[in-house]
């Protein structure tokens, strides 16, 4: 993988990455992936279950998650995380990884509190452009009477303070 990807290239020596996926042959992929990205930390789990219980013992950094699986599937997962008071870690970074990527899956992704979304099949590239986005971009937690999780916001605006929102319109701007 080339510099040109990224003027920054990251040690994940230290990095601690959970990938919560049913299926075998993708968890042996992740590995694969991760540790070529230089990841020497990274834990596995089958269902959402078998990953809240691996957020207690491995105490993950970032955790990859698949979307579609039984008995606890990706969502319930990061509900139970965010949400749950007996959640190992509530602001643990999440990355959805499925094959699932039409609009209204991503945007619901977004809203149970995912951080980053990919799609399957993934590639080394783009693995590591949503880990450094995570660790370079860290989205503050927002929390309201029916969500907790990273900031749905994407667009960061050039305005603040008080008048950030205000809109400037015909009628105004000759004042």
């Amino acid at each position: 993988m080339s510099n040109s990807m990224n003027t920054k290239r990251y040690d994940f020596r230290k990095l601690r990455i959970l990938v919560i996926d049913d299926c075998k042959f993708m968890r042996k992929v992740m590995d694969r992936m991760l540790r070529v990205l230089g990841v020497e930390h990274v834990g596995f789990a089958k269902d959402g279950y078998d990953g809240l219980h691996e957020c207690y013992n491995f105490k993950p950094d970032i955790v990859i998650s698949d979307w579609e699986m039984s008995p606890m599937d990706g969502e319930e997962f990061v509900e139970k995380l965010r949400n749950d008071e007996t959640s190992p870690d509530p602001l643990i970074p999440v990355i959805m990884l499925t094959a699932y990527t039409e609009k209204r899956r991503v945007l619901a992704a977004r809203d149970f509190g995912v951080t980053e979304f990919v799609a399957k099949p993934v590639s080394a590239r783009v693995l590591y452009s949503r880990l450094v986005s995570v660790i370079e971009n860290p989205r503050s937690y927002v929390r309201s009477n029916n969500f907790f999780g990273p900031d749905r916001r994407r667009l960061r605006s050039m305005y603040s303070g008080d008048e950030r929102r205000y809109v400037e319109t015909a009628s105004n701007s000759k004042k």
